[in-house]
Formats: C-alpha cells, structure tokens, sequence
C-alpha cells in the first residue's frame, strides 16, 4: 500500500491529541482549544532541520522528543502552562522504520510536557521538523525579556555547557569517560524544557530567556530589552560532573558560556528574593547595556542562523 498523506497521519499520529485543553484535535481544518477564564493564549514555533540542528544520522526517536521539548521550553521561557502542539513534517521519503521511531519518541515528549499532538502538515522534501506550541498565560502576567532593572540578580537552571559537549562528542571532537557518555548524548538530544521553574516564576522574576543560542548571546537579548548592563562571573556558571571531566577547563567554559542548546532558563530576580531550587546566581544587573565577562570571549558569540 502507498503511503499518503492521511494514511501517514492516521497511523502515526492520530492517537497523540488527547488533552484536557482539547476540544478537537486532528482531523478537521482547526484544532479547538479550551482556556479556562482570565487567560491568554500564548504560542510559539521552531524548525528543526536535518544537518543544521541534528546529526543526519541522529536516531529518529530522539529527533521526535527533541523537537517536542525545544518547542515547549519557550512555554517555559514565558511562564506558559502547556496546551498542545501542531506539527509540520517534511520527509525525503515516507519510510516506515523512521515514522514508527519518530512517533514514539514524539509520544513520549507530548506525555512529559503534557502537549497533545492537535493538527499539523505532512508533506515530501529535505527532513525538516516544524513544531508549534500553545499555551495559557494569566491574563495579567507573562514572563518577558524586558523587566530586568539595576540591582536585580541574574540566575540559570540546571547546568550549562553540556549540549555543546554532546554534540562535540557526536561530532566525535570529544570523548567523555564512558560513565558520562548517555548523559552527554541525552543532554543534547533529550533537553529538559523547565516549564514547572517558568510557571513558579511568574510573580516573580523581573525577565527571562531559555538559553537555546548559548548563555552570553540570550543573556544578551535580556540585556537589550531591558536597557540594562548584565555582569556575569564565569566561576559561577553551574558545570556537571561530566562537563567538569573534560581535560580543558577553559573549553569546558567555553561551552557552558557560548554552546547554546542547553535549554535552561536564565532570568533575573529581585535581590530580596532567595534562589529558587535548581538554579544558580551568575552575576547581577548594573545600569547601562550588554554583557560583561570576566572570561575573556566574544560576548556576542552564540548560534546564528546566517
């Protein structure tokens, strides 16, 4: 039997579109989401491509949760509650193993994140992942790059600097000692979205980013959109313990500084506030513009896309 559109959408994901905000899923020319009274919608997208933001050979369950979880850390970036995600799909070929392997690992990241699979597109050309994610906002709140002020302290969670160690090692530029290797590799391939930490900051962070092109060019985005001058101690910066391995420190700092792809959060509090779990003070906001460093990198450095 040849393979179709719908017949591919049928099979592989129909049954991922179950969720308590959903009021119709795939199938017809809308998917309808319920929100609850006093909240706002809020929605963003990202497009994974083959070769650009994943290995060509990269395991297609691991490609299907990294999709789902890239997306769902701008939900956490803002404070957002999950809704539900639309998928747009372009694939060289319809080739059963790669969807049946895709699917799941897709099905595992919406049952995490809570984020049923509602619509989307399937169409033929170079592999490309396109996922847009809903979620509900209070009507008056929203975590935003723009509230940081003097005074305020800058933090991250989790630690930083182990998705570029991951791809360093799929790159076969690194190898970890064999303890640390699944933990480098899931780093990179199976990132943590921090959607209950974005949700807990809503009344109190003054602005946030996750940390997708590396920590000095997102903390730079703070910086612009507030018109604030952000100081970061690089000695601070949270490493693991498989990071930590790595027989170049300075690389190692490189890394958690410049790498992106970690998607933790980095935010900034008022100074009377305590640190919440997880996460670590970096540094602190003065009055002026941009990053300073005391480790001596391009603080513009980061991913870009051209």
């Amino acid at each position: 039997m040849v393979a179709t559109e719908f017949s591919i959408i049928s099979r592989y994901f129909s049954s991922l579109g179950r969720g308590e905000a959903v009021e119709l899923g795939v199938g017809d020319d809308c998917a309808i989401l319920r929100l609850g009274n006093d909240q706002r919608l809020a929605t963003s997208m990202d497009t994974l491509v083959a070769g650009v933001h994943f290995p060509d050979d990269a395991f297609p369950e691991d490609i299907g949760y990294r999709a789902v979880a890239v997306a769902a850390s701008d939900l956490a970036a803002m404070g957002a509650s999950p809704l539900g995600i639309t998928v747009a799909l372009t694939l060289p070929e319809a080739d059963e193993f790669w969807l049946t392997t895709f699917s799941e690992g897709l099905a595992r990241a919406v049952s995490e994140y809570k984020l049923p699979l509602i619509g989307g597109d399937t169409t033929k050309g170079p592999l490309s992942i396109t996922v847009q994610v809903f979620g509900s906002l209070p009507s008056k709140l929203a975590l935003l790059r723009s509230g940081a002020v003097a005074g305020d302290k800058l933090y991250v969670s989790g630690t930083l600097g182990d998705a570029a160690g991951g791809l360093a090692f799929i790159q076969e530029k690194w190898r970890p000692q064999p303890e640390h290797a699944d933990y480098m590799l899931n780093r990179f391939y199976r990132p943590t979205a921090r959607l209950q930490l974005g949700k807990s900051l809503l009344d109190q962070a003054t602005a946030a980013i996750d940390i997708s092109d590396g920590l000095l060019a997102d903390a730079g985005h703070i910086a612009a959109a507030s018109g604030v001058r952000l100081d970061i101690q690089s000695a601070r910066i949270p490493l693991s313990e498989a990071l930590k391995s790595h027989p170049d420190e300075t690389q190692a700092r490189q890394w958690a500084l410049c790498g992106g792809d970690d998607y933790e959060l980095c935010f900034t509090l008022p100074p009377n506030l305590p640190t919440p779990a997880g996460c670590t003070c970096i540094g602190e906001v003065y009055a002026g513009e941009g990053v300073d460093c005391d480790l001596l990198v391009d603080t513009a450095s980061g991913y870009r896309h051209f």
